[in-house]
């Protein structure tokens, strides 16, 4: 499984989603979809962007983690799928 830890980055930065935006260019919707983890897909470009302003690496923001049980990873998958209906998001 791939974690965005944007939320962390930031927090230990202290920079809010909106200066990351107006650093990036980024839509601050789009920056806010990262930081609660509500994408699908993320764009290479966002990603260079986000490191180049807070001059961080991508494994800083980016982390794959072991996959979790079948019950436990269609319990989360049924969560996020029900998030996306909601919001209807691509980054």
């Amino acid at each position: 499984m791939i974690k965005i830890m944007l939320s962390r980055k930031l927090g230990e930065l202290r920079v809010t989603q909106a200066d990351l935006a107006r650093r990036t260019g980024i839509r601050p919707t789009t920056i806010n979809e990262l930081y609660h983890e509500l994408c699908g897909r993320v764009s290479l470009e966002h990603l260079d962007l986000i490191c180049e302003a807070l001059d961080c690496d991508l494994d800083e923001i980016l982390v794959r983690l072991p996959n979790k049980t079948e019950v436990e990873e269609e319990q989360h998958s049924k969560r996020k799928e029900d998030k996306r209906k909601k919001t209807q998001i691509h980054c």
